[in-house]
């Protein structure tokens, strides 16, 4: 699918990596971009933007979406929560909930209703933002790890299912970006710039699968070694 007037929505598109997609598929030349915000007069005022209101985990709010957004044709999946409370931890179960609610729940509820406008608009494109820690735990992320674990598990699944109207269902890993999520964590961090552009390249080449950067690269080149990566955890 080529981006070139492609018309795009991408939620969690105010800020960060979001933000970086929308600027990205706007500088590759889409006709329009919606950019789903909880608060849409956060998104910045850019020409080919569409500021929506959309919280993933409101069915009110994807189905008024889904209705004004007939036109679309590329699905960007990209809200997320980190969390932070250890799976053992006081809060640890209810916690676990909150980041499945949004990594999970939130995309599958996204992708169930954007599935039949991609069909009716030729199949094209659903991409589902997921990491480098769908594959690997680490002591600070643990929950956030099962909620990217289960969300790949459902990419594969969709792309099962949506391969019948013809729609590409693109997985996406990268490690830490450099956003507010993960402001205060120590590591190497890509751009999210880098990372969107590594996406688009990927869609236009008809890829079901991106690794983003170096680091998702590295962790699934680790399922081979002995013992797996996964079993450690990831270096920073």
């Amino acid at each position: 699918m080529k981006i070139q007037g492609s018309t795009a929505f991408v939620t969690g598109a105010n800020r960060g990596l979001g933000l970086a997609y929308a600027r990205a598929l706007l500088a590759a030349g889409a006709s329009k971009v919606y950019a789903g915000a909880r608060d849409p007069a956060s998104v910045p005022l850019l020409k080919g933007l569409v500021p929506v209101k959309l919280d993933v985990n409101d069915a009110g709010d994807i189905a008024a979406v889904v209705a004004q957004c007939t036109d679309v044709n590329l699905l960007i999946n990209n809200a997320g929560v980190i969390g932070g409370e250890p799976l053992l931890g006081a809060r640890g179960e209810d916690a676990l909930r909150e980041v499945l609610d949004t990594n999970l729940h939130g995309v599958l509820a996204t992708s169930r209703a954007f599935a039949p406008v991609l069909g009716a608009n030729g199949g094209g494109v659903l991409v589902n933002m997921l990491s480098a820690l769908s594959w690997a735990s680490l002591p600070a992320s643990s929950a956030y790890s099962v909620s990217k674990a289960a969300a790949w598990a459902l990419t594969n699944g969709l792309r099962n299912e949506l391969r019948g109207q013809g729609t590409l269902v693109v997985g996406v890993h990268a490690g830490y970006i450099d956003t507010d999520m993960v402001k205060d964590v120590e590591g190497p961090k890509s751009r999210p710039e880098d990372i969107a552009q590594a996406v688009l390249a990927g869609i236009e080449a008809g890829a079901s699968e991106v690794l983003a950067d170096d680091t998702a690269r590295y962790v699934k080149a680790g399922f081979g070694a002995s013992p797996p990566l996964y079993l450690g955890g990831v270096p920073g």
